[in-house]
C-alpha cells in the first residue's frame, strides 16, 4: 500500500518596524514564522488492517503561521499523526524506515520546515533597519510503502479447507468466516487463547497455501509475509480418508522453504484435524510414523476433541521459542555530496544542490534586499565562481529550481 505524505511549510517571517509614540528610532519588530507540522506514523492496536488507505492516500500536515509584529512568533503547525495497525513496516525507496511492532510506537517520516526569520534577526550595527525577512522553509514530501505483517505468537498454516478457521473459533473468541470452499479466509484473523490463569497467547488463522504460493500463486505473499512474525507454526492437516496427509504436509513445507525468511527452521506443531470422521486411523498412523520428531495432536474442530491438549502444546512450544523476527531498520546514511553542482542546460546553466535550493525557497524574490542577500550567499558559497569557470557569460540564463536568473559579473 503506497501513500504520499508532505510535512508543513514553515511560516514566513515578518518585516515590520516599531512605531510608537515616545519611542524614537523603534527599529525592526518583525517576528519569526512558526514551524510546519511533522508527519508521524503511530501504531494503534485498535486497527487491524490497512484498508482505510485505499480511500485516502495523500496526507499533508498544516503549515506554520506567519510571524507577527512586536516580535511575535507565528503558531506552529500541528503534527499530523497517521494511525496504522501494529505490525506495519514502513519503507521509503526500498529502505525500511520503521517496523512499528508495539502499540503506541511511532516514527516521524517527514519533518516540518522551520519558520522564516523576521527582520529583527538581520539588524546589525551598520544596518539598523533591514526591510527583509525570510520565507518559511518548505516541508518534506515522500512516497511511503506500508506493509502489514501480522503480530501473533503462533500461526495456523495448512492447505485450504484444512479446518484452520474452525480451530481458531473453538480455541478463542474469534469468529472467522467458515465455509466449505477454497480460500474462505482472505485476510488473517487473530484470536487470544487462554490456556490457564496467567498463560495465553495470540493465535492467527492465516489464508491457506497452495502449490506455488512462494511465487505468488493463490494468495501467495499475502499469506507468507504474515508467517514471518509468528514464533511457532501450527500445521493443520486434514487426515480424512480421502486425503494424503503426509503429501499435504510435504507440499506446505516445500512452499515455506522456497519462500525463505527463516520459515523452514521455525518450530512446528502438527494438528491432525477432522479425527471425528470414520476411517482416519490409517492416515493418522502414517502421519505419526513419518514425523516421529514432532508433537502431533489429534483434534477435531467440529467436536472440540483434543483442543485442550493442543493449546497446552502450543504454549509449551512458545515458552522455548525464539523472539519474533523483526524487520532490520535501515541505518541513517550520511552521503558526502558537493554543496552544489553546475551543469549546462540548453543555452544556460543549471545549479543544483539542496542547500542552494533551500536558500532560494526561503528568499522573497519580490524584495530587492532579500535578493541581494541571496546573491551574497551564492557568492560566498562559490556559485558565481563555478558559473564563471563553467563558461557563463554576462546575461546567460541561470536556472535554480523553477526560477531563472541572469548571470551578472560581480
Amino acid at each position: 500500500m503506497q501513500i504520499f505524505v508532505k510535512s508543513g511549510r514553515g511560516g514566513d517571517g515578518l518585516a515590520a518596524f516599531r512605531r510608537e509614540k515616545y519611542v524614537p528610532r523603534g527599529g525592526p519588530w518583525g517576528g519569526d514564522g512558526g514551524r510546519g507540522g511533522d508527519v508521524v506514523l503511530r501504531a494503534d492496536a485498535a486497527l487491524a488492517t490497512l484498508a482505510d488507505f485505499r480511500y485516502r492516500r495523500h496526507f499533508r500536515a498544516p503549515n506554520g503561521g506567519p510571524g507577527g509584529s512586536n516580535n511575535r512568533t507565528g503558531h506552529a503547525g500541528e503534527d499530523l499523526v497517521i494511525r496504522v495497525p501494529v505490525g506495519t513496516v514502513v519503507r521509503a525507496g526500498g529502505a525500511v524506515l520503521a517496523d512499528l511492532a508495539g502499540d503506541g510506537q511511532s516514527v516521524t517520516v517527514a519533518k516540518g520546515g522551520r519558520g522564516g526569520r523576521g527582520n529583527t534577526h538581520f539588524a546589525t550595527a551598520t544596518h539598523r533597519a533591514p526591510g527583509m525577512a525570510e520565507k518559511g522553509e518548505p516541508g518534506e514530501e515522500m512516497t511511503l510503502e506500508l506493509e502489514l505483517k501480522l503480530l501473533a505468537d503462533a500461526g495456523l498454516i495448512g492447505l485450504p479447507n484444512a479446518g484452520k478457521s474452525t480451530l481458531l473459533s473453538r480455541l478463542s473468541a474469534a469468529r472467522p468466516k467458515v465455509g466449505d470452499y477454497p480460500f474462505t479466509t482472505l485476510e488473517p484473523n487473530l484470536g487470544v487463547v487462554r490456556v490457564e490463569e496467567g498463560v495465553g497467547f495470540v493465535l492467527a488463522d492465516l489464508p491457506g497455501l497452495v502449490e506455488g504460493a512462494h511465487a505468488g500463486a493463490g494468495l501467495g505473499h499475502r499469506f507468507l509475509r504474515h508467517v514471518e512474525r509468528t514464533r511457532v507454526l501450527v500445521h493443520v492437516v486434514d487426515v480424512s480418508p480421502e486425503r494424503d496427509p503426509v503429501a499435504d504436509v510435504a507440499l506446505v513445507e516445500k512452499e515455506l522453504a522456497l519462500y525463505g525468511h527463516g520459515l523452514a527452521g521455525r518450530p512446528v506443531i502438527l494438528a491432525a484435524n477432522k479425527v471425528d470422521r470414520p476411517g482416519v486411523d490409517e492416515n493418522l498412523a502414517h502421519l505419526r510414523e513419518r514425523y516421529t520428531d514432532r508433537e502431533i495432536f489429534a483434534v477435531s474442530g467440529l467436536t472440540g476433541a483434543g483442543l485442550t491438549g493442543l493449546a497446552r502444546g502450543i504454549a509449551r512450544a512458545l515458552a522455548g521459542a525464539p523472539p519474533p523476527v523483526m524487520e532490520p531498520v535501515s541505518p541513517v546514511r550520511y552521503r558526502v555530496e558537493p554543496r552544489f553542482e553546475v551543469t549546462r542546460e540548453g543555452d544556460g546553466f543549471r545549479v543544483r544542490g539542496r542547500e542552494v535550493e533551500k536558500h532560494l525557497a526561503m528568499t522573497d524574490l519580490d524584495n530587492e534586499e532579500a535578493v541581494a542577500r541571496f546573491q551574497r550567499i551564492m557568492r560566498v558559497m562559490g556559485v558565481e565562481e563555478a558559473l564563471r569557470e563553467a563558461g557563463a557569460a554576462e546575461g546567460a540564463p541561470v536556472y535554480i529550481g523553477e526560477s531563472e536568473f541572469s548571470y551578472q559579473e560581480s
